[in-house]
């Protein structure tokens, strides 16, 4: 009788044992996986910023004739395109090297579109929306809201502001211009909480190491690396003064 509670107490130590280290490595692998997700996101924007201060200050932009300008533009939209489609054929490394590829197009990108605004306003705008992008992220984070339907409703806004931008396009209506890029502020602002939260939500749903994983990773960095950059430039637009 002894010997058999003394079992039972063992086999119930373990269990509660195993329960508490299921629990330690689920907690491990999403606190990694939202590390990850940022460190991809920071790196992707430090070779963007990179990528844009060279081909200003080397002045690259002067040596580039109507294609080349036109390959800058739309190159990047095409690498996404690529990343979204190809997401299952291609490996977690592929996908990291699009991914990379792109954030260097996307830097020369913004950096033709920086030349048209005073270096201090840059450096101001890139200051509003590092902190409003951080206080954003945080509120995604930590909220108990479930924001499913906000980040659907922001996704309808942005379809209707990428309509108003194809028709202002023609128009070229400054006070249209200046309400798309209010318009535009609000929507990524909402879609910063949205997406962080979505991608604390997935954490809890990875296997550390898996090569699925790795592919969220990317995938969760272009989401927030998107964010961040739309948000930079509509901002940019509002409060930049053109040289």
């Amino acid at each position: 009788m002894l010997r058999n509670n003394f079992e039972q107490k063992n086999r119930s130590e373990n269990s509660f044992s195993d329960v508490i280290d299921n629990n330690f490595n689920a907690r491990t692998a999403s606190s990694s996986f939202v590390s990850n997700v940022f460190a991809m996101m920071t790196l992707a924007l430090a070779i963007s910023g990179v990528a844009a201060y060279w081909l200003v200050a080397t002045q690259f932009y002067l040596t580039l004739g109507s294609v080349g300008i036109m390959v800058i533009q739309f190159a990047p939209l095409g690498l996404v395109l690529l990343m979204g489609f190809g997401y299952k054929k291609l490996s977690s490394i592929a996908l990291t090297g699009v991914f990379l590829i792109y954030s260097v197009l996307m830097g020369m990108s913004i950096g033709m579109i920086v030349l048209m605004y005073a270096a201090s306003t840059v450096y101001l705008t890139f200051g509003i929306t590092s902190a409003t992008f951080l206080s954003m992220a945080l509120l995604g984070y930590t909220t108990k809201t479930d924001l499913t339907k906000f980040g659907s409703l922001m996704f309808m806004a942005l379809i209707g502001i990428i309509i108003a931008m194809v028709v202002n396009f023609f128009l070229q209506s400054s006070m249209l211009d200046y309400i798309i890029s209010i318009i535009g502020v609000l929507v990524f602002t909402g879609l910063t909480a949205y997406d962080v939260q979505k991608i604390k939500n997935m954490s809890t749903q990875v296997v550390d190491g898996a090569e699925e994983t790795k592919k969220m990773v990317i995938m969760g960095a272009l989401n927030l690396y998107l964010d961040f950059v739309n948000l930079f430039l509509f901002l940019l637009r509002i409060f930049g003064s053109r040289d």
